[in-house]
């Protein structure tokens, strides 16, 4: 069955900052979608990560779909009214265009999507991302799909020795869509050069060698060069096909215990590591630190399954435990040095403009 996976995620209004939406806007999105979905949708799952709500959900239409982008955006401005109704912090701060044109790629929701030939049995992992820009995704993605030290498969699967083509998106260049495709393990180092600058080079999509199918799609959307400034941090989510002939579940999440610094925290300008979290958990200690969920599904003709959360286990409390104390560590440096973005990427003006004033105070001397 030819089926597709679509995930449109936004932060339309949070309840005392960055924090959680309301049950009200939770509710009202689920319950558009509801009303909205019979002979549109095969099946749906709404969810929440720290200030984002995101609609899971599967159909027959394509990738790109106009109907289906159409559904989120009207379910996002429903849940937008009822957060400025009720004076909710940011309402509808994702939707930065006054209108829908057939597509909510450039207005503001991150969208990822992939069209499969679904599979007898078709498991995949549903990752949503809080207070972080898409480049948090690069390494434990490509540890898990080019790296046997963390994905064994690599090296005792035989539908998974060819390897894995990797399709890179350049997220600065604005003008179109630039993109590279690099195959592992031939041209790893390649790849690595590429991947290490998350602020430029993310993952669009992951693809198997030895059979054509896709395996990965993420959100690769940069808010900023929509909206021209900062309106809150990109907050990527993913879907990640796993077993046959791709990665185990297991080493799939295997990476994450790294809890790798990336881009975010407070105001999006800072750097902490990415905690693995419950699902629908919230955000705290500094509007942060950077979280990631984890909601794993099994799918039949279109119908999703209940879901698991991968990151409820006491393993990921000792995890989460250990990346604390990296959060705390990197924020007693406070703005100095690596615990903020450089320059090149900060996006709250305040510190820009302040630069751009003294700059003029400078003086050359002998």
């Amino acid at each position: 069955m030819k089926l597709t996976i679509s995930v449109l995620k936004a932060d339309i209004g949070s309840i005392g900052g960055h924090l959680k939406p309301s049950r009200a806007v939770f509710e009202e999105v689920k319950n558009f979608v509801a009303a909205r979905s019979k002979g549109l949708l095969i099946d749906y799952y709404i969810s929440s990560t720290g200030d984002d709500i995101a609609i899971l959900c599967t159909h027959t239409l394509g990738t790109g779909n106009a109907k289906i982008h159409q559904l989120a955006w009207e379910a996002f401005q429903a849940g937008t009214a009822v957060a400025k109704k009720t004076g909710l912090y940011g309402a509808g701060q994702d939707l930065l265009k006054d209108a829908f044109s057939g597509n909510v790629r450039g207005l503001g929701p991150a969208v990822a999507e992939m069209e499969i030939e679904e599979r007898e049995n078709e498991p995949f992992i549903f990752f949503a991302a809080d207070k972080t820009d898409p480049g948090a995704y690069n390494l434990p993605f490509y540890l898990a799909f080019a790296d046997p030290m963390y994905c064994s498969g690599l090296i005792l699967s035989p539908k998974m020795s060819q390897g894995f083509k990797f399709r890179i998106i350049d997220v600065s260049y604005t003008e179109k869509t630039r993109v590279i495709e690099l195959v592992a393990p031939e041209e790893l180092y390649d790849i690595a050069v590429l991947l290490r600058d998350t602020e430029k080079y993310v993952i669009e999509s992951i693809w198997s060698r030895s059979t054509g199918n896709q395996a990965v799609a993420i959100s690769t959307q940069r808010l900023h060069n929509i909206a021209g400034k900062y309106t809150g941090k990109d907050d990527p989510v993913a879907v990640v096909r796993v077993q046959g002939e791709f990665p185990a579940t297991g080493e799939i999440l295997a990476p994450f215990n790294i809890g790798h610094y990336v881009a975010g925290f407070m105001r999006g300008s800072h750097i902490g590591p990415l905690m693995p979290c419950r699902l629908n958990t919230t955000v705290s200690y500094f509007d942060g630190p950077p979280v990631v969920t984890g909601a794993a599904f099994s799918v039949k003709e279109g119908r999703l399954s209940e879901p698991v959360d991968v990151f409820d286990h006491p393993y990921w409390d000792f995890v989460r435990s250990q990346i604390a104390q990296k959060a705390s560590e990197i924020r007693r440096q406070g703005f100095c040095g690596a615990s903020m973005l450089p320059f090149s990427e900060l996006e709250y003006g305040g510190v820009v403009e302040k630069l751009k004033q003294l700059d003029q105070k400078f003086v050359l001397v002998d």
